[in-house]
């Protein structure tokens, strides 16, 4: 019987990382921000502004009704004096609308951008659903308004007003035409990153919102680390003083006024490959290799956070392809991770914030630095796992230093040898915490590692095996502490002992497990009978 051999080439991660990488750009992407006004948040508030700041005897909620129709008369002859487009929402085609508003101002921010010209280009008029404040008679007390104000969620319209910026490009400012008039804002990093760029004297070629090569990367990303909350702001401020709005220039000097807050951010990592037919072999093998990486284990590891259990929030993963795109994606709490090729060409991660408390921080505009270090600490760390992944070959002095006992001015400690099951398990729990990353304690991994021996596994069984760890160059104390972190053999070494283990081996002899390919089966068959033959051959098989 004759078998033919197949050759398969394997896309290595690290090898297209390391060497076929021409541009690599860490910036802050989309974001989407609440406005609202702070002193309007409760209903004292909202009785002080309709009575001592309006001078109405009685703050009765028919004064919402007189703003806000004073609001959209602003609008309507702000777009008549300067000829801009009202886009009206019409409920057959709600949803249609909802989902890409931009899709239908984008042909007015093209011809802006072809004429040269900034300013507001269209303004969206959408119904939509916001809480508001509404008034009901109550029986009143002494000193006490005869109307109670409680929120609720009614439909309200709201205005776009999409502009074109001459330094974020286009955005929108969001304003419901309701009390207490919450508003959003969105613009895009990437956009203003490139304005500052053009003036800088950067040569750049664009990738759709990104970047697809420069001449002077590190400028570059220079520029995208000054992208601040002081830009953001100066965005509102801007537009604040060209649109209309429905409070008033004496509400403002007031102190009723909107404030900003994050609502979501998007920070991005993207990777351009020197060759488009190599992106897509290499998203491929990346995918292939980290098909788990949406378990909360993995999960806590990418966001260096702790699992508390039993959680509320659901851990999720999603594969999936747009046309011939894959894309990968998984969720955190409220927050998510995106990887997907950007144009077939450019590795894009980005983690979407959409409650900064995920990552204990607070909403206000001026945390936007702190928010933005983290999720490219996700995304670096996300790299870094999936690296590891793929880049857990040893080589043989290192496998035969830790498989061997080590014995070196005066210290002695056990071999780390393959297949034991302690030494596996040890091998188990380094791969899959969150102290991979953040690092480890005895009882932390001691845990860990009698879960997956199944068996009791004592303290002192654990400093021995720390210390043979630590002997190795496996791990190494973080100086004045009782904490561990994995080095860089370490991670190796514990990933290739897992794989080879679970992924090679375990299809092969395991009964249990799936069976390996037929080929390979009758590959080893072929060497099985053919060692054999030798052996009898050469009569070292003992005599009957």
């Amino acid at each position: 019987m004759r078998y033919r051999v197949v050759m398969v080439s394997v896309t290595n991660i690290n090898d297209v990382l390391e060497g076929h990488v021409t541009l690599g750009l860490d910036c802050l992407d989309r974001l989407y921000l609440n406005a609202y006004v702070n002193k309007l948040q409760v209903e004292g508030q909202v009785a002080y502004f309709l009575r001592d700041h309006l001078h109405n005897p009685v703050p009765s909620p028919a004064l919402f009704e007189k703003i806000g129709n004073r609001f959209r008369a602003a609008v309507r002859t702000f777009a008549a004096d300067n000829e801009i487009p009202v886009l009206r929402l019409k409920a057959p085609d709600r949803t249609r609308w909802d989902d890409r508003k931009l899709d239908h101002v984008t042909p007015h921010l093209e011809r802006a951008a072809e004429e040269g010209r900034t300013g507001v280009v269209a303004i969206v008029a959408a119904q939509e659903l916001a809480f508001v404040w509404s008034g009901k008679k109550r029986d009143p007390k002494p000193g006490q308004s005869r109307f109670a104000f409680v929120k609720t969620r009614r439909q309200c319209t709201a205005y776009y007003f999409y502009v074109l910026d001459p330094e974020f490009g286009p955005g929108f400012v969001k304003i419901v035409s309701y009390f207490p008039y919450p508003a959003k804002v969105w613009l895009n990093g990437h956009e203003w990153v490139k304005r500052q760029a053009d003036r800088a004297g950067l040569r750049t070629v664009a990738l759709a919102n990104g970047f697809a090569a420069c001449d002077e990367p590190e400028r570059l990303q220079e520029i995208a680390d000054r992208l601040g909350p002081h830009h953001v702001q100066a965005f509102f401020d801007r537009w604040m003083a060209v649109i209309p709005t429905p409070l008033t220039t004496a509400d403002r000097e007031a102190g009723f006024w909107w404030e900003l807050s994050l609502r979501q951010v998007e920070t991005s990592t993207t990777l351009v490959f020197d060759d488009p037919r190599r992106a897509r072999a290499f998203f491929e093998a990346l995918v292939q290799d980290n098909v788990g990486i949406g378990r909360p284990g993995e999960v806590a590891m990418v966001f260096a956070r702790p699992l508390r259990r039993p959680t509320k929030h659901l851990y999720r993963q999603r594969i999936f392809g747009a046309g011939t795109e894959v894309r990968m994606d998984f969720t955190y709490k409220h927050s998510r991770v995106k990887q997907y090729l950007k144009e077939g060409r450019a590795l894009r991660i980005e983690t979407v914030i959409n409650d900064p408390r995920d990552l204990d921080i607070a909403r206000r505009l001026q945390h936007l630095p702190e928010l933005q270090a983290k999720a490219r600490q996700v995304n670096h760390r996300l790299l870094m796992i999936e690296r590891a992944g793929q880049g857990c070959a040893i080589e043989t002095a290192l496998f035969g230093r830790i498989s061997q006992p080590y014995a070196r001015e005066g210290q002695r400690t056990g071999a780390l040898r393959f297949g034991d099951p302690r030494v596996m398990a040890l091998a188990g729990a380094l791969c899959v915490m969150v102290h991979a990353v953040s690092g480890f304690t005895n009882k932390s991994l001691r845990s860990l590692i009698a879960g997956l021996l199944g068996t009791d596994y004592t303290p002192n069984q654990m400093t021995y095996d720390l210390r043979r760890l630590r002997l190795h160059g496996l791990i190494e104390r973080l100086p004045h502490t009782n904490t561990y972190v994995t080095t860089r053999d370490g991670l190796r070494a514990a990933i290739f002992y897992t794989k080879v283990h679970d992924r090679v081996l375990g299809p092969l002899l395991s009964p249990d497990l799936p069976p390996a390919p037929v080929e390979l089966r009758r590959a080893i068959t072929t060497i099985d009978h053919v060692v054999a033959d030798y052996v009898a051959g050469a009569r070292l098989t003992s005599a009957a």
